[in-house]
C-alpha cells in the first residue's frame, strides 16, 4: 500500500475541511481547535505536500518561503495509524526537492520529530535558542 504525495499548487483546491481536521485531532494538534484559521493557513501556503493511500488524507507538510532565499516547514503530519512507513519522509523529501539550493531551510523540531528531522539533514541551528508566543496547547 503506496501513498501518492503530491503538491497541491491549485491552493488547496483537492483538500475538505473534515479530512484535514481528521489528521490534525488524530495528532492531537491544537490547531484543529481552529478550523477556519488552520484551512486559510494551509491555503495560503507558499507549497502544500500531501499524501494518500486510496484516496484517503494520510498526511501533508507545508511551506511559507520569500520564494528565493528561505523557506520554514511549519507543519508536517502523518495519521498515527499510517506513521512508521515512510510517509513524513517522502513528504518531506519532496518539500526538500522543491527548495533545494535555498539558502536556509528551517522548522521547529520536539519529541521524536527531532531525530526525523537529523536523518533528513537537519541540525540545530549554531548557538540559536528557539523562541515563540503561542496560543495553542499541545507543546
Amino acid at each position: 500500500m503506496n501513498a501518492e504525495i503530491s503538491f497541491d499548487d491549485s491552493q488547496n483546491g483537492h483538500l475538505e475541511e473534515a479530512e484535514v481536521l481528521e489528521l490534525y485531532r488524530a495528532n492531537q494538534w491544537s490547531a484543529a481547535d481552529k478550523p477556519a484559521a488552520l484551512m486559510a493557513a494551509l491555503q495560503n501556503s507558499h507549497s502544500l505536500v500531501c499524501a494518500r493511500i486510496d484516496g484517503r488524507l494520510v498526511g501533508l507538510g507545508n511551506a511559507l518561503s520569500d520564494g528565493h532565499l528561505v523557506v520554514y516547514y511549519p507543519h508536517l503530519l502523518v495519521h498515527p495509524d499510517f506513521q512508521g512507513r515512510g510517509i513524513g519522509r517522502q513528504l518531506m523529501q519532496a518539500m526538500q526537492a522543491r527548495y533545494a539550493g535555498f539558502h536556509q531551510q528551517m522548522l521547529t523540531a520536539d519529541g521524536r520529530a527531532i531525530e526525523f528531522y537529523r536523518a533528513l539533514g537537519f541540525e540545530r541551528a549554531g548557538k540559536t535558542e528557539p523562541m515563540w508566543i503561542y496560543a495553542g496547547t499541545d507543546h
